[in-house]
């Protein structure tokens, strides 16, 4: 198998395994009891908050574990409105290129009665910054653009994007999850106020994630989505995952910690990858704006993306959005960035990681080109 689809998912480190291990047998305590054993349970939480605070440039007491981004999503955005709109600030204004995770919630917030704006991209994928400032005003609550696309890598400008939340008043948020561990991210720095990341992405466990959210100056207060025993400040109650936590901030510290390397080598195989399908006569989607260096969105005309796949059942890639693939409907992205419905059924998602190889890359090449001849073969037969 060529596994070429970390953007939905990575394999966890050996090495998170290994720190995980001892806090599912051994140190198997629940972090909230007060006895000596359960002290030692705590102790893991807490240093692994440090260190996820230190990758980001927050205080301790900003990071709120959950369940995964998704969950943070959700907490953070809902949380804020249910607890913090007023009538004269209740717009929330985001991406039309975001995860679903994302135009879920602010679909769920029109349903509340709430004020919601979505901004378009332009061919390359990076929002449209005239239509962003029109909208964008007093009554707005919150800002929220995601940091790197997870369909397509484009990198959005947040440094640019929080200032001119600010401006008006409001609140910025950045959805994380294809970042952290990947770029560089210091929430002060960038004006971030609300963050959401998760761990299986940078291979960590999946069920584990946290939401930044910032308690100086600006305070941002969210109303708990679930009750229980006031874990986390009381804005998400529920036994800490001590396993899941400390697989995030191992996770975490090994991304950053070897992320020029990584990232160098990583690039490299996406860019040999992209010029070989341009030769093929592909368009990299995308390729105009920053990207991230690990994922490749590119359409092949004339070759639907299924049929690809079918041809190529050794390889793993994707047709957009692991969260969405269950979507019959064309990628919400390209079809943001302008493409066409024919465009988006012929374009895939080739994502890189820690365990590609140069020697994959060529068995991948290869295979695509395999495959497109099979495909313009049955295509060209005349029928019986």
């Amino acid at each position: 198998m060529i596994y070429v689809d970390y953007a939905a998912t990575t394999p966890v480190d050996p090495r998170v395994v290994d720190a995980i291990l001892p806090y599912m047998t051994d140190v198997f305590y629940n972090a909230s009891s007060v006895h000596q054993a359960g002290l030692t349970a705590q102790h893991a939480v807490m240093k692994s908050r440090y260190m996820i605070a230190k990758h980001i440039g927050s205080k301790m007491d900003e990071i709120v574990f959950t369940s995964g981004a998704t969950e943070a999503i959700s907490l953070a955005v809902l949380g804020l409105f249910r607890r913090m709109a007023t009538p004269e600030r209740n717009a929330f204004v985001t991406c039309a290129t975001e995860h679903a995770a994302m135009i879920d919630v602010a679909n769920e917030l029109k349903e509340e009665g709430y004020t919601v704006h979505i901004v378009g991209v332009d061919n390359n994928g990076l929002i449209n910054m005239d239509e962003l400032r029109r909208v964008v005003d007093r009554s707005t609550l919150l800002l929220s653009v995601m940091a790197v696309n997870n369909e397509t890598g484009v990198c959005q400008d947040l440094a640019q994007l929080s200032a001119i939340a600010h401006q008006h008043g409001a609140l910025f948020m950045t959805d994380a999850t294809q970042a952290y561990g990947k770029i560089p991210l210091n929430v002060n720095e960038l004006g971030i106020d609300l963050m959401s990341f998760s761990a299986h992405k940078i291979y960590g466990p999946k069920g584990a994630g946290a939401l930044y959210h910032r308690m100086r100056g600006t305070v941002t207060e969210l109303k708990p989505l679930q009750y229980g025993g006031g874990q986390e400040g009381g804005v998400r109650s529920g036994t800490l995952n001590v396993p899941g936590i400390v697989g995030l901030a191992t996770a975490g510290e090994l991304a950053l910690t070897e992320h020029t390397e990584e990232s160098a080598r990583i690039n490299a195989l996406r860019e040999r990858f992209e010029q070989a399908m341009i030769e093929l006569g592909a368009t990299i989607n995308g390729r105009g704006a920053p990207r991230s260096y690990n994922i490749c969105n590119l359409t092949l005309p004339g070759i639907h993306g299924h049929e690809l796949q079918v041809q190529m059942e050794h390889v793993a890639c994707s047709q957009g959005s692991a969260c969405s693939s269950a979507k019959t409907k064309p990628s919400h992205v390209l079809t943001a960035m302008g493409r066409t419905p024919d465009q988006t059924e012929c374009s895939l998602r080739f994502s890189f990681g820690r365990y590609s190889t140069d020697a994959e890359v060529s068995e991948l090449i290869s295979s695509i080109n395999q495959a497109i001849e099979v495909i313009r073969h049955h295509t060209t037969m005349p029928s019986a």
